[in-house]
């Protein structure tokens, strides 16, 4: 087991990372919650799957346990299931020293993770993620929250859990799909600051997709000491945390004009999002164009579309659009969207005094139309 600790100060916590951690959970929750009971949220695909190893592994460790299982599917980061969750654990009679166990991807995490910050004013929570991209991604850090009409994550709360678990075997009950789109989070810290992590995943990038256990656990590990490391030094995303948003301001535009739906993974928007963040970077004069190429090639190689042309069932994007979806974007300030730009491959930098024309040209040369 690797163990990384996000770093802040009193409210510190581990991130376990390794295999069969899931038979461990009740073991390794134990310790860190005030009561020994735990309230377990889950959806519809992860429950045949992980609830029973996870129940097991608390009734092992004498820990009192509820569950509840949400459908699938981004629709449920929605104000209606966080109703609905609400109301699930008041009837259940929760106490402030009951915690929240989150076994899931990232739609689960965020909302498990928000109802966490507003239940009672605010309780504890466990993530316990079990896709790629939340294990690298959205369960570290404590951003919590819900989708609206207006946008992606634009209705939450930062309520960090006491714990992580990462089980890099549940990663086995994953298609190809999905790990191909948490993959592009791992990649995002190679291109924000990492050049040496991202010569390492062009590397072993593939043998990762295959499933070769080390290379699993040594990039989920890297990816979380990146995270941690930014979260510890700017929690609320003040500054430099804004930097992981690297290819989200367009992609969450991805995602809001397909509906949120399967039509485009978070993390296939994400990808999108990268090669167009650094292709502004060229066009504006701040990055080589081979740094774009060889981020191209590498997303290519690996299986994820780099042009949203080629996404299957996309609609015709527009522009005009895809830019009203960018104007909601949670780092909006003065009406000027803070974008993170790169001077190449380890170089991303946050940017706002970009000229609205030129993202216009760029994303217009992205679609096409």
């Amino acid at each position: 087991m690797i163990t990384v600790t996000v770093p802040l100060g009193e409210r510190c916590y581990p991130i376990h990372i390794g295999a069969g951690l899931l038979s461990q959970a009740g073991a390794l929750i134990a310790p860190v919650i005030r009561r020994p009971r735990v309230f377990v949220v889950t959806d519809t695909a992860v429950a045949p799957l992980h609830l029973p190893a996870l129940l097991a592994s608390l009734d092992a460790a004498g820990l009192v346990h509820d569950h509840v299982v949400l459908p699938q599917g981004e629709g449920t980061k929605s104000f209606a299931q966080l109703e609905s969750l609400l109301e699930t654990l008041l009837a259940a009679r929760v106490e402030r020293s009951t915690t929240l166990v989150a076994l899931g991807g990232g739609v689960i995490g965020d909302l498990t993770g928000f109802a966490a910050a507003v239940l009672l004013r605010g309780v504890d929570f466990v993530q316990i993620p079990t896709t790629l991209l939340a294990q690298v991604d959205s369960s570290v850090g404590g951003k919590t929250g819900i989708n609206t009409r207006h946008g992606k994550n634009l209705v939450g709360a930062f309520h960090q859990p006491r714990l992580v678990l990462a089980d890099t075997a549940v990663l086995d009950t994953l298609g190809p799909r999905e790990l191909r789109a948490g993959y592009a989070e791992v990649v995002k810290y190679g291109v924000i600051d990492d050049a040496p992590f991202f010569a390492w995943l062009e590397q072993h990038g593939p043998a990762l997709l295959e499933g070769a256990p080390q290379a699993r656990a040594e990039a989920i590990a890297t990816a979380c000491r990146a995270k941690a490391r930014i979260v510890g030094a700017d929690e609320r995303e003040s500054g430099q945390r804004a930097l992981l948003n690297l290819g989200h301001t367009f992609g969450h535009a991805f995602e809001a004009e397909t509906g949120f739906s399967r039509t485009l993974f978070h993390g296939e928007a994400v990808a999108l999002g990268m090669v167009l963040a650094l292709d502004l970077s060229v066009r504006l004069g701040l990055c080589p164009a081979e740094d774009v190429l060889r981020l191209t090639r590498h997303l290519e190689d690996v299986g994820l579309a780099v042009d949203p042309r080629a996404v299957p069932s996309a609609p015709v994007w527009d522009v005009d659009r895809l830019l009203e979806h960018m104007g909601h974007d949670k780092k909006v300030a003065d009406g000027r969207i803070t974008f993170v730009l790169a001077r190449g491959i380890g170089r991303a930098f946050l940017e706002r005094e970009v000229d609205p024309q030129r993202v216009r040209e760029s994303v217009r040369a992205f679609v096409g139309g």
